[in-house]
């Protein structure tokens, strides 16, 4: 009898703390955004003051699909993004992140990039967009999945269409048209 007793009222303390608890999480109203990006990435691979810097090469010393790009090397990324393809166009941010080659254990050979597309001007000055994303180098047009994003751009998902604008041995421009679904971020952070 006592044991029942104790049980029962056991019972009633715990789902009146659970009843009082404030731990459940809260609805909040804002609906997502839907906002549609343009711009330029400039990339220099090369010459006199180059925004890709390799960290790490794997030590397999065998590529076997012979490519200029070797399987496992690990590159640092630092990218302007600007409003045009012209290079003293205005710069609205950078690209920063990394790039994994795999090119020389795939067909086509491509590489996996993780980049935060930083906005340091206009609207969406200090917010960023994240990409992680298989990049398949020998296609000029290409998607990368949006996974994420801070600022006004939290809670990112979509796609950014990147087009090669042109190449050449120094200056890789690449055009971006990114969309992505968001909740924009509050300023009482």
């Amino acid at each position: 009898m006592r044991t029942s007793v104790f049980t029962w009222i056991l019972i009633l303390c715990l789902s009146t703390i659970s009843a009082q608890s404030n731990y459940h999480s809260q609805h909040d109203p804002e609906e997502p955004k839907l906002t549609n990006l343009h711009f330029f990435l400039h990339e220099a691979p090369g010459g006199s003051n180059p925004t890709v810097a390799m960290i790490a090469q794997s030590n397999i010393t065998v590529d076997v699909n012979n490519s200029s790009m070797p399987f496992g090397t690990v590159y640092a990324v630092d990218d302007p993004l600007r409003v045009g393809p012209e290079p003293n166009s205005e710069l609205i941010g950078n690209a920063q992140g990394l790039t994994v080659i795999i090119a020389g254990r795939s067909t086509p050979p491509s590489v996996l990039l993780h980049f935060d597309f930083g906005f340091t001007t206009g609207k969406f000055n200090g917010s960023s967009i994240s990409v992680l994303s298989r990049n398949p180098t020998t296609d000029m047009e290409r998607e990368l999945t949006v996974v994420g994003g801070r600022g006004k751009f939290r809670m990112a998902k979509g796609f950014a269409h990147l087009k090669v604008y042109s190449a050449n041995a120094t200056v890789i421009i690449a055009e971006l048209n990114v969309t992505v679904i968001h909740y924009e971020g509050r300023s009482e952070i």
